[in-house]
């Protein structure tokens, strides 16, 4: 692909090819993460196992601790995403995509969750009726509501960043300049807020987040012109801070008590694969992993994504105490099983309902 221009005006927007590889990378990002929910962590999967996941992978649980940094990864994803769409739209089309993009799937899968977990059969509890109807507005963590979804949390990140960004960049119109700026801006105001402990600062700013996101920024800039010099500043400085905030969040020191016992280095290469993998592809370096069912990966993954560690559990518990299966076997059925039911998720809900829900909240008849 040549190289872009450097300048494009808010409202010539770039009309960018497939990167299928992104979709394939999103599908890795959300496998890491099950691997961690089912087999690289203690809590609530221990009762669905019958045992701790260490006895049932007496040496894989030591990589699938590492599963959660797939979070990361989403992150920098997410911020070269963001960056490219909302590039030349305006402040109603930007909010109408992600609204779109994020909403059917994530009611059809609260509504889901709630239901299951209030049958009988299901050793799960399940959350209030009120607190499921606030989980619906996406907004239960700031108002201290029990979550339906765990993996939830990491959606109110996701939905602060597109604020930032909508309001920073999408509504004076985007480009080069306004958008390095923005990064720099953020990056700093990360590190005093970071730096002053303030928690309203905290909530607005994420300075354990940012970097991510902001990384994957500068790596679209990247993407629109490789010789550009301050965009990769962006880049390294965010991998810098990133596996800073990534190594102080997740390493602890090795404890018989402690379910996992990261390392340092350990977390900084699965850090450093986010941003190289995202870079390959900012690059060109992966055009040909241009196939179609790459395409289907990156449809499932949400959806995958949102459903996969509460009814997961559902599942583990049916297969492996209920039918009696190897842990092998259990675990490689129950992905399964959610990405079939991601792709129910995908077509029944979101192929019907994601371009009716843009139109209208576009405006478009």
């Amino acid at each position: 692909m040549p190289d872009a221009p450097r300048e494009a005006g808010p409202g010539t927007p770039r009309r960018e090819p497939r990167l299928r590889a992104l979709d394939g990378l999103r599908l890795v990002a959300a496998l890491m993460v099950a691997a961690y929910h089912y087999g690289g962590r203690g809590g609530a999967v221990t009762e669905a196992w019958g045992s701790s996941p260490k006895v049932q992978f007496p040496t894989l649980h030591a990589f699938f601790a590492y599963g959660c940094l797939g979070v990361q990864v989403f992150f920098v994803i997410s911020g070269f995403v963001i960056c490219m769409s909302g590039w030349g739209r305006s402040l109603t089309s930007f909010f109408a995509s992600r609204a779109s993009r994020l909403l059917p799937a994530y009611w059809a899968a609260v509504v889901l969750v709630t239901a299951v977990f209030a049958l009988p059969v299901v050793a799960y509890d399940a959350v209030s009726p009120s607190d499921a109807l606030v989980n619906l507005t996406m907004l239960q963590q700031p108002l201290g509501v029990d979550r339906v979804l765990g993996v939830c949390w990491t959606l109110w990140a996701e939905i602060r960043f597109y604020a930032l960004f909508a309001l920073c960049v999408v509504l004076p119109g985007a480009s080069r300049r306004r958008v390095i700026l923005f990064c720099a801006l953020w990056t700093l105001a990360a590190a005093i807020a970071q730096g002053a402990d303030e928690p309203l600062l905290d909530l607005v700013l994420m300075p354990e987040y940012a970097p991510f996101f902001v990384g994957g920024i500068g790596l679209y800039l990247v993407h629109r012109d490789r010789r550009d010099a301050c965009a990769w500043g962006v880049v390294g400085v965010s991998w810098l801070i990133g596996q800073h905030h990534a190594v102080r969040e997740l390493w602890h020191a090795p404890s018989a008590d402690a379910f996992s016992n990261r390392t340092s280095l350990g977390i900084v290469l699965v850090v450093t694969f986010g941003f190289v993998a995202v870079a390959a592809i900012a690059l060109g370096w992966l055009n040909r992993v241009n196939w179609r069912w790459l395409t289907v990966a990156g449809a499932l993954t949400y959806p995958f994504y949102l459903v996969h560690e509460h009814l997961g559990w559902v599942v583990i518990h049916a297969l492996h105490r209920g039918l009696g299966l190897a842990s092998a076997e259990t675990f490689a059925l129950t992905v399964a099983s959610m990405l079939l039911l991601a792709w129910l998720l995908h077509r029944g809900v979101e192929k019907p309902l994601t371009p009716r829900l843009r139109a209208a909240l576009s405006g478009r008849r």
